[in-house]
């Protein structure tokens, strides 16, 4: 079973952190990525197919003006993944999807959101290590040859260094997991790094159903929520950390102090603005 329900926060900190036991080193070192989710209902699409229509068309013309109108500064190498990372931690729609390295940054995107604690989260984990070993050879060369589980942005514009290449790569249906620089402080606080396929109309949900051994969904009933909040306040996993800035403070205080009414908790939602832009 690849969804699992669980029924304590001490049987989520089970499952986020199973398989973590590295054989080789000796050490806990998990394989996994994780997203964490609000609604359990939600899929792993990207904010470049939430665009709608004819979006993989509009692709290259949204990273074009993007690169014309930016800020040379904005990137430190005028290089194809460079400009994409940036793009996507700046809300660009893109191919692109917000992971985290740790179980407790996806917990909490799984409950940031108290006007949506009348539903099921639920937390996607996905081995990386696996992925990439599903990758074309000349890729899966590239990580050995750097003894790398994860690419880095240096290793993808030597390896797929344009647009055109990554979608000569559409045929293999292939998914990998990159690192961005460190740019700004909430990647950083975030242990943040993103997922690409190689074809912009596929989902990563696709790719996955394909190969089930290398995935789970953790599904958060919505009666744990308010328990799991409150821990990973307690525990200091909170926007004022997540999100360094007024924003994330201002929005820190105002989840802190919002009734627990869901009715109320709608009306302050309302109210207060929108959430910032996140990593994972």
């Amino acid at each position: 079973m690849n969804e699992i329900r669980v029924h304590s926060y001490d049987e989520l900190q089970k499952e986020l952190f199973a398989d973590s036991w590295n054989e080789e080193i000796g050490r806990f070192r998990s394989r996994f990525a994780f997203r964490g989710l609000s609604d359990a209902s939600y899929s792993l699409k990207t904010t470049l197919m939430r665009l709608g229509g004819n979006y993989a068309d509009l692709e290259r013309h949204l990273m074009r003006n993007f690169k014309k109108y930016a800020h040379r500064s904005a990137v430190e190498s005028d290089a194809f993944w460079n400009w994409m990372a940036v793009a996507q931690h700046y809300g660009l729609p893109t191919r692109m999807l917000d992971w985290t390295y740790s179980p407790l940054v996806a917990m909490h995107f799984a409950t940031a959101n108290i006007c949506k604690f009348n539903l099921d989260g639920a937390i996607w984990a996905v081995n990386y290590v696996k992925t990439h070993k599903l990758l074309p050879r000349p890729l899966c060369n590239k990580l050995e040859e750097e003894g790398a589980n994860v690419f880095t942005v240096e290793m993808l514009n030597e390896a797929i260094p344009s647009l055109q290449h990554l979608q000569d790569l559409s045929r293999d249906n292939a998914a990998l997991f990159l690192e961005p620089p460190s740019m700004e402080d909430r990647i950083v606080n975030q242990f943040a790094f993103f997922s690409v396929m190689s074809d912009p109309q596929r989902t990563l949900c696709d790719f996955l159903h394909e190969h089930p051994a290398i995935w789970r969904k953790i599904i958060i009933p919505a009666e744990l929520k308010w328990e799991i909040r409150d821990k990973l306040d307690q525990s200091n996993i909170t926007e004022r950390v997540l999100f360094p800035g007024l924003d994330g403070l201002g929005l820190w205080l105002k989840r802190h102090y919002s009734p627990r009414c869901i009715e109320e908790c709608e009306l302050v939602q309302g109210i207060g603005g929108q959430l910032p832009r996140r990593s994972p």
